[in-house]
């Protein structure tokens, strides 16, 4: 998950999908935010004005090569722990990549739009190769002949006693046979820094905190496993971690519910702009938002709150 757009889409986070007009995109029916997956929590930190086109405004966005390898690459490590542990191999790896591909294809026709200028099928086979050499750099980090996950591609929810509902997808989740758990997340990017790997936790620890709050069990382990340049990152939580996580994420959540209360998005620049489909509308580059799709509450008008914390 080495995207800003994270599995879980953000469809819990908004509304559902609306025709356009006048020859402008599709955008979908502007609603509240509801709850917060880790891929919308890190939105909101880079820049509150990307939160609210990626959640409220529901701006569509282009599929990118490196983000759909990602979850090409993903969905291939996830079906290979379907054959017996004996036939977890290389080979056996690199054959799911067509057939992960043509199902991507069928499930998301969007990303076909990423090949439309090659004919040829040149590029496309690159881009399939390189797949394929991080699917089996994977063997280099771990043995899946002696992983049995407990779970795969795990949608986890929890409602926090403030009532704010975080929500996610893990990768993988095993279970030792003493009960202890360790949590694991694919990246095919490079590793970062050291002095950027706390950022690169904050999802991890999100995610223990979801199950810590779930099963009342903190994660022995979590795990990052950096197929794009073979390292493996590791941290081992204690409940102190996790409490400042949630400290950090309604804090976090109060920002949100009084951006949403007002309407003030501001934006954040920072070198990650020159990667970002929303220029055409960002202030930063000369452009302007599409009006504010909700009501907004001034400070003095006592009105009712938008975006409470809590179920819909």
């Amino acid at each position: 998950m080495e995207t800003s757009t994270d599995r879980t889409g953000t469809g819990p986070e908004g509304g559902d999908p609306v025709g356009g007009e006048g020859g402008r995109p599709a955008v979908r029916a502007a609603a509240p935010p509801a709850s917060l997956s880790p891929s919308r929590a890190g939105d909101f930190m880079q820049c509150p004005l990307l939160y609210r086109f990626r959640v409220i405004d529901r701006l569509p966005e282009k599929p990118s090569e490196a983000a759909t390898r990602g979850t090409l690459v993903h969905a291939v490590l996830e079906r290979l722990f379907d054959a017996p542990a004996a036939e977890r191999t290389v080979p056996r790896a690199k054959s799911l990549v067509p057939g992960q591909w043509d199902r991507l294809r069928e499930t998301r026709p969007e990303v076909v739009e990423l090949f439309a200028d090659d004919p040829e099928g040149e590029r496309l086979a690159r881009w399939l190769g390189e797949a394929e050499r991080l699917v089996e750099r994977w063997f280099t980090l771990e043995d899946p002949t002696r992983l049995e996950p407990a779970e795969r591609e795990m949608f986890v929810e929890a409602e926090l006693e403030s009532g704010l509902r975080l929500r996610g997808i893990i990768d993988r989740v095993d279970v030792a046979p003493t009960g202890e758990v360790r949590i694991v997340d694919y990246k095919t990017g490079k590793a970062p820094r050291p002095e950027y790997a706390e950022g690169a936790l904050f999802q991890m620890k999100f995610y223990a905190l979801v199950v810590w709050r779930l099963k009342q069990v903190v994660p022995r382990r979590l795990q990052l496993v950096y197929l794009g340049s073979g390292d493996v990152l590791t941290y081992d939580p204690v409940v102190a971690d996790l409490e400042r996580v949630e400290r950090k994420l309604l804090s976090l959540w109060e920002a949100i519910r009084l951006a949403t209360e007002s309407g003030d998005w501001r934006p954040r620049p920072t070198k990650l702009c020159g990667w970002c489909d929303h220029q055409a509308v960002c202030p930063e580059f000369g452009g302007t938002p599409p009006p504010y799709p909700l009501q907004v509450r001034s400070a003095e008008s006592g009105g009712a709150a938008q975006g409470r914390m809590g179920p819909d």
